[in-house]
């Protein structure tokens, strides 16, 4: 059976591509998304082992959309959602981590990090 691709949301086209190339040379398939609006409609059609995504992303639906989204529509992916984002001191930031009880890394993070808070949020998934 194959492995269900990991759903990568970053508008920043730069870490995307250090994303990319950090979880697929760690055995994940990605599928990318340039704005919280465009990795909706991928949620919407397919099926995914995770999301990763930017706190703040273009297009009006931000990181907390996102898993307000997914908590209403595929609750089977609310746990398994990595927030990503460089603005951890943003009171409103930390206010929706705390609400969401999601993991988040902050940028910029070492592969190692971002490898080990992937295999910690999928722990249950790989057996």
């Amino acid at each position: 059976m194959s492995k269900l691709p990991l759903l990568v949301i970053e508008d920043e086209a730069a870490v995307m591509s250090f994303l990319r190339a950090a979880l697929e040379r760690n055995g994940y398939c990605i599928v990318g998304a340039a704005s919280g609006a465009e990795g909706l409609k991928l949620l919407e059609n397919g099926n995914y082992m995770g999301v990763i995504s930017d706190m703040r992303t273009p297009g009006g639906v931000s990181g907390a959309d996102v898993h307000s989204w997914i908590r209403a529509h595929r609750p089977e992916l609310s746990q398994r959602i990595l927030f990503i984002t460089g603005d951890t001191v943003n009171q409103e930031t930390m206010s929706i981590l705390q609400q969401t009880g999601a993991p988040c890394i902050e940028k910029p993070f070492r592969v190692s990090q971002l490898i080990k808070s992937i295999e910690t949020l999928l722990a249950g998934e790989t057996r």
